[in-house]
């Protein structure tokens, strides 16, 4: 079992990461709309934990955004690197998330976080920071607000209403199924936020969570699995 090593310079403490989160923030894109939905490639990254053993896997998996068919999948292992602290939660993926997205051969495509983008304390979440330091357009879609508020959409699938920081809109709450509840979706990196809900919906033709999110949960829990079977 190959772990990855936390990179060389890694922000070790929460003024470190915050420097660097702030210095990134200044390279967002948000002015463009970005890959029409239903085309090309959407690739879904998870993450599962060992918190006794200090890892974390990785997975990416690329589908066909228009029959939602598997095109590739990675996965990857690796320490955790950065200590729990709210809104600094990528500090602890992304050299894990990268490594298994740079093993792709695929075009990844648009990426689809299990989280937040601008729907972040410092507008600059996971999807966010990925998008910026690979350059790829991406949204973040996640099971709860965080502690945005919000009016529940309407009941039926497509409903959406805007998920608000004090009166901005982060976000929007998002209905995939009648009678579920919302996911919540925010912009990335490179994508409007009518795109990203757009791509949103066509990805959770069955389910409440997209299938980009489904799979890519299930391939890093087992990869975590075999991980620890490796290593004993």
């Amino acid at each position: 079992m190959t772990i990855i090593d936390i990179p060389a310079g890694w922000p070790a403490d929460e003024p470190a990461a915050r420097n660097l989160q702030r210095e990134l923030r200044a390279r967002l894109v948000l002015d463009e709309a970005g890959p029409v939905p239903g085309t090309g490639h959407v690739t879904g990254l998870d993450v599962a934990y060992d918190d006794e053993r200090d890892l974390v896997a990785a997975a990416a998996v690329v589908l066909d955004a228009a029959t939602l068919e598997v095109v590739e999948e990675a996965t990857a292992v690796g320490r955790v690197s950065f200590p729990y602290v709210p809104g600094l939660l990528a500090f602890r993926e992304i050299p894990t998330v990268r490594a298994a997205l740079d093993s792709l051969s695929a075009d990844p495509g648009l990426l689809v976080c299990d989280g937040y983008g601008l729907a972040h304390p410092r507008r600059f979440g996971l999807a966010s920071h990925l998008g910026v330091l690979t350059g790829l357009p991406s949204i973040g879609v996640a099971k709860n607000p965080f502690t945005f508020a919000y009016d529940p959409p309407g009941p039926d699938r497509g409903d959406t209403s805007p998920l608000l920081a004090d009166g901005e809109e982060v976000g929007r709450a998002l209905r995939t199924q009648a009678g579920v509840k919302p996911v919540f979706v925010s912009v990335g990196h490179r994508v409007s936020l009518e795109a990203a809900c757009a791509h949103t919906l066509l990805l959770a033709p069955r389910y409440r969570i997209p299938e980009t999110t489904r799979r890519a949960d299930s391939l890093c829990r087992r990869a975590l699995r075999d991980a620890l079977g490796a290593a004993r």
